[in-house]
């Protein structure tokens, strides 16, 4: 994620009309580091543990979907799904949500 944000955010700057590719960039970045911080956190018992799994893969997922649906609409001009960056948007929200669910549990295992 961490490396792929970085290449959209070079697109972005050096390509033309590729302006667009900015928000996907940001998507990878910021996750990428919430993925990472979430399986530590999980991973020392920090959050609940099984919460802050599905919390991060929930993350990951939210982001691929989200940044993979623009850069796809941006190369090619099509789309995996109607939809599919504000679903990826709406899995992230949620999953930010129940990461939040998981640090206010972690001792209940």
């Amino acid at each position: 994620m961490g490396a792929s944000g970085v290449m959209l955010a070079a697109a972005s700057a050096h390509g033309s009309d590729a302006g667009n590719l900015a928000p996907a960039s940001a998507m990878l970045l910021v996750h990428a580091a919430a993925v990472l911080a979430a399986a530590a956190l999980a991973e020392r018992g920090v959050v609940h543990v099984r919460i802050g799994v599905v919390a991060g893969f929930g993350l990951l997922i939210g982001a691929a979907l989200f940044a993979g649906s623009v850069a796809l609409r941006h190369y090619t001009g099509y789309r995996p799904f109607p939809f599919a960056a504000p679903t990826g948007g709406a899995i992230m929200i949620v999953s930010w949500l129940t990461l939040g669910i998981a640090a206010a549990l972690p001792r209940w295992k």
